[in-house]
């Protein structure tokens, strides 16, 4: 299991994220790396995605935006930077972020393990090896790719056809290109770091966890 960094290393990379934001919202200045980074943070270079969501008066949520680097970026911190700067003001679904926004938001910060092209003689067999709760997808065809993250099927209850499905049409390629000739897909793993509440508690995401729901809700 992917789990490079322990609660207080991923608090600081959420936190980061924030204060990368708010502080380009407020001076249009890129913040460096703090000199309180831990040096594990400076040394790695592990992919990195961040995700900002709308979190309403009842606790649901709604996308803001996410984006992000899947093979590294200069280095962890350098990635988080970046992939929060990105996911708050270049995401063409949304509109840049507003200042008014700062304190109904939640920041998820989702570090991710080195990519590894999915090797299979069927269909079948891809589709036996992808673990919903555990994998994220990557699907390349020509010029083509997409890319989900392993929270993704949990929080919509998918099996692992329909994740790599929508993989495709992340893609922009019809839903069963991943079971064709010539389109390459990869798994990776992902540790999420996440605010509870907007400036709130980070805690470490449990996909495993989260997943039961899905089959509590089929019974």
């Amino acid at each position: 299991m992917f789990k490079p960094y322990n609660l207080e290393q991923g608090t600081f990379l959420v936190r980061l994220a924030r204060r990368a934001v708010e502080e380009f919202i407020r001076s249009k200045r890129i913040i460096k790396p703090p000199e309180d980074t831990p040096s594990r943070l400076l040394e790695d270079n592990y992919g990195v995605f961040t995700t900002i969501e709308t979190m309403r008066e009842d606790g649901s949520t709604e996308l803001r935006g996410c984006i992000g680097f899947p093979r590294g970026n200069v280095n962890t911190v350098r990635a988080t930077i970046n992939s929060a700067l990105a996911a708050a003001f270049d995401d063409p679904r949304f509109a840049p972020l507003d200042v008014n926004e700062l304190e109904s938001v939640v920041f998820e910060v989702s570090v991710l393990s080195p990519l590894e092209e999915a090797k299979f003689n069927s269909p079948k067999e891809l589709v036996n090896s992808i673990k919903v709760g555990v994998h994220g997808l990557v699907i390349e065809r020509g010029m083509y790719s997409g890319l989900l993250l392993p929270q993704v099927p949990v929080e919509y209850c998918w099996d692992a056809v329909m994740f790599l499905d929508e993989a495709c049409e992340k893609a922009y390629l019809r839903p069963e290109c991943w079971a064709e000739k010539g389109t390459r897909v990869y798994t990776y793993e992902a540790q999420i770091f996440r605010e509870r509440r907007p400036r709130g508690d980070v805690y470490e995401r449990n996909l495993a966890e989260e997943l039961r729901r899905c089959h509590l809700d089929e019974a």
